[in-house]
This record gives C-alpha cells, structure tokens and sequence, in this order.
C-alpha cells in the first residue's frame, strides 16, 4: 500500500486537504493511506521513517524553526529518492525554487479555499495514475536522480550497484558508465528483490551478469568487473545456486 504523508502549519488547509485525499482513496478504492497529517517537519520526519517510494503533500511556507517545505523536501529525497513530491502553496510559480534545491516535484496545488479539497484530489488521481504505469513495466528501467534531471536505465544494462565514498550516495555501473546517485543499498535491495543479490555490504550485483564467483579469493566477475565477495554475499549467493559450490 502506498503511504501519504501531509506537512502544513494551517489546521485548516491539513484538514482540507487530508478530507479530500481520503475521500479520493474511498471512491477510487486506491490501494493507499493517509498515513500521517502532521503540523511541523519533525513530526513528519518521525512518522516517515525511511519509507520507500510514498508521496508527501508539503507546504512551502511551512513556518517550523530551520524547516520549510524546500529544506523538508530535500530531506525526504535523501531518504525516499523515488518518493513523489508535491507542493501546497500560495503562490503561482514556483519552479524556479524546485530547481534551485535540486528537487523534482510531481505538482503544485495553491491555497485557494474553493479549490485546494479539489486540486488534491486531482493530483492524487494523477499521481495514481503514474504510479500504475510504472507498476505495469516494473522490471524494464530504474529512474535515479542525476543532477538537475532524472535519469532512466535499462535495468538489463545494469552490472551492479556499489556503495559510494559519499554519505548516502550509490554508484550505479553499466558497461560503459558509472551513475551516481543518493540511496543506499539497502533500500534497492528490498526494491530490486529478486533481481540482485548482495554480494557484499558494498556491492548489490545483477544476478544474470554473474560471471564467475572466486570463492577462496572472495571476489566475483559481474559483466568484466570484480566486485568483493562477504561471507555473507557468500551464502546469498549458494542460496541463490541452491546448495554449496
């Protein structure tokens, strides 16, 4: 089930917005949630955790200390990167601001009393909609952030991906490139499950672009490249082969 997180210091525009979205996900029968309508940053923060791939309803002008809805949402990408952004706001344009954090948001609903219950709404459908498209051909890419834009690659041309020395970033490895990116590999081996296996804490391999494993030496040859080889990649690995070597 997707998760929605709301963030807005305006009681009234929280309840506004968190009525529509639930009566939405009713009449649709969307397989989501309202998780958690919360009136400062923190509070969001806490509830989220860090989730995978939900959608936060955030208010720019959020008045919380060191927070406002820029500063939230840069967190929240670091912790969710696939996570679907949208801002509540009570002005008109407000993509230059997006580009200036780095932040690829999905729309923008402005305050407006009459029209912000149906404004969320219709972003909800459309976000929905989005959604089940990616689901229906969920094998074929894998979307990162890549600077000011996002990229999309193959997932069949993925060799492997490895931790980066950078706090919270990935390198992701191709044939003929490297992709750098902010996650970590725990989140994608949950999210490529199946797929990939984790071959060692700083390296989540393509299971099919295996070439060959050097169990005394610990290494292992993924489409010409060696990746290091755990004890634990060890056992995933004879898991996956279905017995011992």
């Amino acid at each position: 089930m997707i998760q929605i997180y709301l963030c807005d210091d305006e009681e009234a525009v929280l309840h506004q917005v968190k009525t529509a979205l639930e009566w939405k996900i009713f009449m649709e029968n969307y397989d989501m949630e309202v998780a958690c309508a919360a009136p400062t940053a923190q509070a969001l923060l806490d509830a989220a955790g860090d989730g995978r791939r939900n959608v936060y309803f955030l208010d720019v002008d959020l008045k919380d200390g060191a927070w406002d809805g820029f500063t939230l949402g840069r967190e929240l990408r670091r912790r969710d990167p696939h996570g679907t952004l949208v801002y509540i706001t009570s002005y008109g344009d407000l993509a230059w601001k997006t580009f200036q954090y780095h932040l690829e948001a999905f729309d923008y609903i402005v305050k407006e009393p009459d029209r912000i219950g149906p404004s969320a709404a219709r972003c909800l459908e459309a976000v929905h909609a989005r959604l089940l498209d990616e689901r229906r051909d969920p094998a074929e890419v894998f979307s990162l952030r890549a600077g000011d834009g996002t990229r999309h690659v193959p997932l069949a041309d993925i060799l492997f991906f490895e931790t980066a020395p950078r706090a919270h970033h990935v390198y992701l490895h191709t044939a003929d490139s490297r992709a750098d990116f902010v996650g970590s590999l725990n989140q994608l081996e949950q999210e490529l499950d199946g797929r990939f296996v984790r071959v060692h804490r700083a390296y989540l391999a393509a299971w099919d672009k295996i070439e060959a494993v050097d169990w005394k030496g610990n290494r292992v040859r993924v489409g010409g490249r060696e990746c290091l080889l755990s004890r634990a990649g060890k056992s995933a690995l004879r898991k996956k082969l279905g017995g011992e070597p």
